[in-house]
C-alpha cells in the first residue's frame, strides 16, 4: 500500500536570523517539502562560497522533520522504518552529494578564479573603453569648435566677415550648448559679442571710408553722363549744321536715330558700391538692418545738404560745374542703390532727397542769377544746367522746376544780351574806317560774305576781293549771328519746344533797336561827306540782305520750316537807319550841288544869247553826277541810287525855280529861259544815259524830279500861256506849277515900262498875241492869289 503524496507544508522559521537568510530558509524549506530539485540552491550555495548555510538549512529541516517522522512512524512505523532507512541512505547520499559539490566547488573555484580575474579586468576595460570614447567625442567637438573659430579667425583676418560671423553664428547655434570644456565655452560666450562688435567697428570704418570717397566719385561720375550730354548735344548740333549745308529737309532714318541717341557710359563700372552692399548685408546678418539704413540715409542727407552749399570763396562761375556735377553723381549712385542694393533706400526716400536737392539748387540759381550782370555767364551756367537736366531725366528724376527756374530768368538773360550787343556793336561801328573791304583770300570771303549770305551772285569772285560794303557788316552780322545762336542755345533744350517766336522777338528788338539806333548814331555824328554816305547807304543795302538771312538762320536753329519763318516776316528792321543813310547821302549831295549851283550868279538872266552847250552850273553839275553815278555804281544798289539821284534832281528843279522866284534874279529874257531849257535837255540826256541803272519807265519816272521846271519852262515858252488857266491843260500839262511861282517868274519875263517882252520876239511898237497873253496870265494869277 502506497503512503498518500505528502502535503506541501511551510519550513520552520528560524528567529534571530537576517531577512535575506529567512528567505533563503524558506525557500529551501519550502523546496524540500515541496520535493523541488535542490540544485539551484546548492549551486548558489557553493557559487556563494558559503555551503554551511545549505548544511546548517538542512539539518534544520532534518530536525525538524524527525519529529513529524517520529509521528508519521508512530502512525506508520513500517513506514516509518522504511522511511527512516530512507533517509539514512538519503543522508549518505547527502553527504556524498555534499563531497561531490565540494569537491566540484573547490575545482570550481579553481577554474572560475582566472575567469572572473579576466572578468573584471573585461569589465573595467569596457568601462575605460567607454570613458576613452566620451572622451573622444568631447575632444572631438572641442576640436571642431576650435576648427570653426579657426576659420572664422581667418575669415577675420582675410577680411571676409559675413564668413566669419556665419561661423560665429554655426558656433553660437549648434556647438556651443554641447562644448563639453567648460572652459572652451566660456571663452567662446566671451569672444562671440567682441568679434561681432570689431566686424561691426571694421565695416563701419569702410563704410566711412566709401561715404569719403563715394564723394569725389560722385563729382567725376556727374562730369563724366553731364559730359555725355554734352557730347550727345553736339552730335545733334553737327547733324543741324549737315542740314544747314544740304538746305534741305534731313529726315533721320532708323539706323542715324540709334547713333544718335544718348549714349549712356558703363556707369556701373565707374564706381564700386561693394564696402556699401558689405556693410549692409553684415549688418543685415547682425539683426541691425533698419539701424543701418537710417544711419545710410542721415549720412547721405548730410552728404547732400553739404554739396549744396555754394562756396563764397570761389566765385560761382568757376565752381558752378562742380557745384552741379557733385549732385548730378549723388543722384546717379543713388538711383543705382536704389535699383541694386535690396531695399538699403526706397524710391520715398530718394525722391525726398531729390526734392531737396532741386530746392537748394532753385535757391541757389535764384541767388546767383539775380546777382549776375554778364549774359555770358548766364549763359554758361544755364547750360550747364540743362545738360544736368537731360543727364538726370535719363534715370526718372523731375527736372521741371530747374527749368523753370531757367525760364524764369529768359528775359533778364536777353537784356544782359542785347546790352552787350550794343557795347560790340558800337566798337564795332566806331572802327569803320568808311572803306571798301578788301579780301585777299578765298577764306575772308567764305568767312565775310558767304557765312552770311550776302553774295549777289554764286559765282566766287576773283581775288583780291573789293566787297561793296566796309568792314562794319561782318562786324556787325557776326554780332547778330551770335546773338541768335546764344538765344538759342539759351532757349533750346529748356523744356519748351516752340520757342522760335521769342528768338524772334528778341531778334527783331536787337535789330530795331540796337543795331538800328547805333547805325543812326553813327550816321549823325560821324558821317560828313558824300564818300561816307554813300558807303553807309551801301551798307544797309548789304544789311537787308543780312537781315534775311537773320531771321531764316533763327528759324533753322529753332527748327521751325523756313516757309513758316518767311510767312511771320516784318518789314526791314533797319528801315530808320536805312532812310537815314539816304537822307544824309541825299544831304551831302545836295550840299555838294549847292556848291556848283552858286554858279548861276554867274548867268547872264537878261541876255539876248542863248548859250551854247547849257549854262556853266550846269554843266559842272552834270560833270559831277556823272561822276557820282559812275562810283555810286560800284557798291550802291540801283534802286538805292534811283532814290538818291530822284532826290538831287528834284533838288536842282527847286534850286533852278528857287533862283528864279528869287532876288537874285530881277528880270527875264527869253534867251535866258531858252537857256534854262537846254539845262534841262542836259538832265533829260543825263538820265537817258543810265541805261544801265534805269529802264525806260524807271527813266521816264526819274524825269518825274524836274518836272516842276521842265513845266515852268514849257509854260514860258509856249506861244499862249494864259492856258495855263484852265483847269483841264492845267492838270495835264501844269500840275507841278505854283500860281505864286508862275506869277513871280511871269512878271520878271515881263518889261517894266511898257508891259512888252522887250527882247523876246520881233521887236515893234505893237504888243504880241504872247505878250499879251501873258500879262492875262499875271492879271489873272494876281487876282486869283
Amino acid at each position: 500500500m502506497q503512503s498518500p503524496k505528502p502535503r506541501r507544508k511551510a519550513g520552520p522559521t528560524t528567529n534571530g536570523l537576517d531577512s535575506a537568510e529567512k528567505l533563503d530558509e524558506l525557500l529551501i524549506s519550502s523546496a524540500i517539502c515541496n520535493g523541488e530539485d535542490l540544485g539551484p540552491f546548492v549551486r548558489k550555495t557553493f557559487g556563494t562560497g558559503k555551503p554551511e548555510t545549505l548544511l546548517h538549512h538542512l539539518k534544520l529541516f532534518s530536525r525538524s522533520k524527525e519529529s513529524e517522522i517520529e509521528e508519521v512512524c508512530k502512525a506508520h512505523y513500517q513506514d516509518f522504518i522504511h522511511a527512516v532507512d530512507d533517509l539514512k541512505s538519503l543522508l549518505s547520499d547527502v553527504e556524498s552529494l555534499k563531497s561531490a559539490l565540494s569537491d566540484s566547488n573547490s575545482k570550481l573555484q579553481s577554474v572560475a578564479a582566472p575567469l572572473l580575474s579576466s572578468l573584471d579586468s573585461l569589465v573595467e576595460a569596457g568601462t575605460v573603453s567607454k570613458n576613452v570614447d566620451l572622451a573622444i567625442g568631447a575632444v572631438k567637438h572641442c576640436v571642431r569648435v576650435a576648427e570653426i573659430a579657426s576659420r572664422a579667425n581667418r575669415h577675420l583676418q582675410g577680411g571676409r566677415f559675413y564668413m566669419a560671423l556665419k561661423c560665429v553664428e554655426l558656433i553660437e547655434s549648434e556647438l556651443l550648448e554641447k562644448t563639453p570644456s567648460s572652459t572652451l565655452k566660456r571663452m567662446i560666450e566671451k569672444r562671440i559679442p567682441e568679434i561681432r562688435g570689431y566686424v561691426k567697428r571694421r565695416v563701419s570704418k569702410e563704410l566711412g571710408d566709401w561715404l569719403v570717397e563715394i564723394r569725389v566719385v560722385c563729382r567725376n561720375l556727374g562730369q563724366l553722363a553731364i559730359g555725355e550730354a554734352s557730347s550727345s548735344r553736339q552730335r545733334e548740333e553737327e547733324v543741324r549744321i549737315k542740314q544747314k549745308e544740304a538746305e534741305c529737309v534731313y529726315t533721320l532714318n532708323e539706323e542715324d536715330i540709334d547713333g544718335d541717341e544718348y549714349e549712356s557710359s558703363d556707369d556701373d563700372d565707374a564706381f564700386d558700391l561693394t564696402p556699401l552692399y558689405r556693410a549692409y548685408h553684415i549688418h543685415q546678418t547682425l539683426s541691425l538692418e533698419d539701424g543701418f539704413k537710417q544711419y545710410y540715409f542721415d549720412n547721405r542727407e548730410l552728404q547732400l545738404k553739404s554739396d549744396s552749399q555754394v562756396s563764397s570763396m570761389t566765385p560761382f562761375l568757376e565752381s558752378h560745374q562742380t557745384f552741379f556735377a557733385q549732385i548730378a553723381g549723388f543722384f546717379i549712385v543713388e538711383d543705382r542703390v536704389l535699383r541694386t542694393g535690396g531695399g538699403l533706400i526706397s524710391k520715398v526716400e530718394v525722391e525726398f532727397l531729390w526734392d531737396l536737392a532741386v530746392t537748394n539748387m532753385c535757391a541757389v540759381l535764384e541767388d546767383q542769377f539775380s546777382r549776375m550782370q554778364t549774359a555770358n555767364h548766364l549763359l554758361l551756367i544755364k547750360d550747364y544746367v540743362s545738360l544736368l537736366g537731360v543727364s538726370l531725366r535719363r534715370y526718372g528724376y523731375t527736372v521741371d522746376p530747374l527749368l523753370e527756374v531757367l525760364s524764369k530768368h529768359r528775359d533778364k538773360y536777353h537784356e544782359l544780351l542785347l546790352s552787350d550787343c550794343r557795347k560790340q556793336m558800337a566798337e564795332a561801328l566806331s572802327a569803320d574806317k568808311f572803306e571798301q573791304m578788301l579780301m585777299k583770300k578765298e577764306y575772308e570771303y567764305s568767312m565775310n560774305v558767304l557765312s552770311f549770305q550776302l553774295q549777289t551772285s554764286d559765282i566766287v569772285p576773283a581775288f583780291p576781293y573789293i566787297a561793296p560794303f566796309s568792314t562794319t557788316v561782318p562786324d556787325c552780322c557776326r554780332i547778330v549771328r551770335s546773338f541768335i545762336e546764344d538765344s538759342v542755345s539759351f532757349m533750346s533744350h529748356g523744356g519748351q519746344l516752340d520757342f522760335y517766336d521769342v528768338v524772334k522777338k528778341y531778334l527783331d528788338r536787337l535789330l530795331g533797336e540796337v543795331l538800328d539806333e547805333a547805325l543812326l548814331k553813327l550816321i549823325s555824328s560821324s558821317v560828313h561827306v558824300v564818300s561816307q554816305a554813300m558807303q553807309v547807304a551801301a551798307n544797309m543795302a548789304v544789311f537787308e540782305r543780312a537781315c534775311d538771312f537773320f531771321f531764316r538762320h533763327a528759324a533753322q536753329l529753332s527748327g521751325v520750316p523756313l516757309r513758316m519763318a518767311e510767312r511771320g516776316r516784318r518789314h526791314f528792321p533797319l528801315t530808320k537807319s536805312q532812310n537815314a543813310a539816304e537822307e544824309t547821302l541825299s544831304g551831302l549831295l545836295k550840299k555838294k550841288i549847292d556848291g556848283f549851283m552858286i554858279l548861276v550868279e554867274n548867268v547872264n538872266w537878261t541876255s539876248d544869247d542863248v548859250p551854247q552847250g547849257g549854262n556853266e552850273y550846269m554843266n559842272e553839275v552834270i560833270i559831277y553826277l556823272e561822276t557820282l553815278v559812275s562810283t555810286a555804281q560800284q557798291i550802291l544798289p540801283a534802286k538805292v541810287l534811283r532814290r538818291v539821284l530822284r532826290d538831287v534832281l528834284a533838288h536842282i528843279s527847286e534850286r533852278i525855280v528857287g533862283t528864279l522866284c528869287g532876288d537874285l534874279v530881277k528880270r527875264l529874257s527869253m534867251a535866258a529861259i531858252k537857256g534854262l531849257d537846254v539845262d534841262i535837255q542836259l538832265l533829260d540826256s543825263f538820265t537817258e544815259q543810265l541805261t544801265s541803272l534805269l529802264t525806260e519807265k524807271e527813266a521816264n519816272e526819274m524825269k518825274t524830279a524836274f518836272v516842276e521846271i521842265r513845266q515852268m519852262i514849257n509854260l514860258l515858252l509856249s506861244s499862249h500861256p494864259e492856258k495855263f488857266l484852265n483847269p483841264v491843260i492845267r492838270e495835264r500839262s501844269y500840275h507841278a506849277l505854283d500860281n505864286r511861282k508862275v506869277a513871280t517868274v511871269s512878271e520878271k519875263l515881263r518889261d517894266p515900262s511898257d508891259s512888252i517882252f522887250g527882247t523876246f520876239g520881233a521887236r515893234g511898237s505893237r504888243q504880241n498875241p504872247k505878250n499879251k497873253s501873258l500879262d492875262t496870265l499875271i492879271k489873272r494869277l494876281k487876282d486869283v492869289s
